[in-house]
């Protein structure tokens, strides 16, 4: 037994305290799976199955390759994330000073005599207060991270309770004339509109007043640590699987036709070939399709997005020429790639089952708009829930497909 078949699944000894060597274990898990994963390959060949342990080895190096991926997003994050409370205009400073106060012992008299100077509508009927602009940064940029779709598709900020789009159902009518020929007036193009309401998210972390009262406590890092897990979790699945009531509608809620049907109003998918699974021959084959379902302009920004467990599958796949087709990432913040386009990784995206839609390919782009109005406001309850002092956090946001052109589907289905 050579020393290659005593390689296992790769173990996460400690937490690497820098990205660089969180990137290095992850390289080093990839080429430990791709050994393993060839061998198991070469049995599947040779006996036309594949030895259980074998099997299990690879499952297990796919796992640690997910924690490892996680870890790593993780420090590449915190690297990324700005400073909270350094720098900033005058009034920047002057707004988080006024909103420490407001936090820690409900003095709201500053924080609202600079939103009535600025002409903010937050102390509106709903009550609270605008958080600052840079916690308020800080928030968006967790969220961005923590919810995938939101980083992909086009975010606007709006001051209005609904996003109102127009768009042309046909275009232009056109034609060639001659020099001196008349021009008859062309057909004018139908227009219709997609409207995006905004709906309220909301948190309640609870604090004691001895927490408030520390003056050690960063108090702007605790309000983000509290949102933003909570957030991105709940815009996440709105954005996938979101029914559109008290919430934005998600891209799988959409009505779904094969993609030799589609539609303007639905999203097109491509079958597997194969009922909760992909085909035994050629099973790379319908991811080809799909890339080659959209058109060029959106494929050229486009990209894959799935769970971990269909990404493990896809991990195992190779070309004609023995090439993987799932390729590692080529710098720590990269994402991975698949047949040359990017993978997104969604917890929310559907395993592989009968008739699933777990994987989804498209210019997120063009194709989904996530749409915010103003941001976070927060009100302090001291009364409620003695001794403890509440937060009430609310967020107003929207999203839906905006180009139903621009995202296809693979449905795990025989057609």
């Amino acid at each position: 037994m050579t020393e290659a078949t005593e390689k296992s699944a790769p173990e996460i000894k400690a937490v690497p305290d820098n990205v660089n060597a969180a990137f290095d274990e992850f390289m080093s898990a990839f080429e430990t799976f791709r050994e393993v994963n060839d061998r198991r390959l070469d049995e599947i060949e040779s006996k036309l199955t594949d030895d259980v342990v074998t099997r299990e080895r690879v499952e297990r190096i796919n796992r640690a390759m997910d924690e490892q991926k996680s870890l790593l997003d993780q420090l590449v994050v915190k690297k990324a994330r700005p400073p909270l409370g350094r720098g900033g205009a005058v009034e920047t400073s002057e707004h988080k000073a006024a909103f420490e106060a407001y936090i820690r012992r409900g003095d709201e008299g500053a924080l609202r005599d600079l939103e009535a100077k600025a002409y903010s509508s937050g102390t509106g009927a709903d009550g609270g207060y605008l958080v600052p602009p840079e916690t308020d940064t800080e928030i968006g940029r967790r969220l961005s991270v923590a919810s995938p779709i939101r980083a992909l598709a086009t975010v606007r900020q709006v001051s209005a309770a609904v996003l109102k789009k127009p768009f042309s159902l046909s275009g232009l009518s056109s034609g060639w004339v001659a020099e001196t020929a008349a021009r008859p007036q062309t057909n004018t193009p139908q227009l219709a509109e997609l409207s995006f309401p905004t709906m309220e998210l909301y948190a309640m972390p609870a604090a004691t007043q001895s927490l408030l009262d520390d003056a050690a406590v960063d108090i702007e890092a605790w309000i983000s640590a509290e949102v933003d897990i909570v957030f991105a979790e709940q815009e996440g699945a709105a954005f996938v699987n979101g029914d559109g009531t008290n919430k934005p509608k998600g891209f799988l809620s959409y009505t779904t036709v094969a993609e030799s049907g589609w539609s303007w109003g639905n999203i097109g998918y491509i079958a597997s070939g194969a009922a909760g699974a992909f085909k035994t021959s050629g099973p790379s084959d319908v991811l080809v399709d799909t890339i080659y379902a959209l058109k060029a302009r959106h494929r050229q920004n486009a990209g894959f997005v799935m769970n971990r467990k269909t990404q493990a599958e896809i991990r195992k796949f190779k070309d004609a020429d023995g090439n993987y087709l799932w390729r590692p990432p080529v710098a720590a913040d990269q994402p991975a790639s698949l047949m040359g386009f990017a993978v997104t990784e969604a917890e929310d995206m559907p395993d592989i089952a009968a008739n699933s839609l777990s994987i989804a390919f498209g210019d997120f782009r063009a194709g989904y708009l996530v749409v915010d109005r103003t941001g976070v406001r927060i009100l302090r309850d001291p009364f409620s829930a003695k001794p403890y002092v509440l937060f009430y956090m609310t967020k107003r946001v929207g999203g839906g497909v905006q180009d139903f052109e621009a995202i296809k589907l693979v449905k795990f289905a025989a057609s």
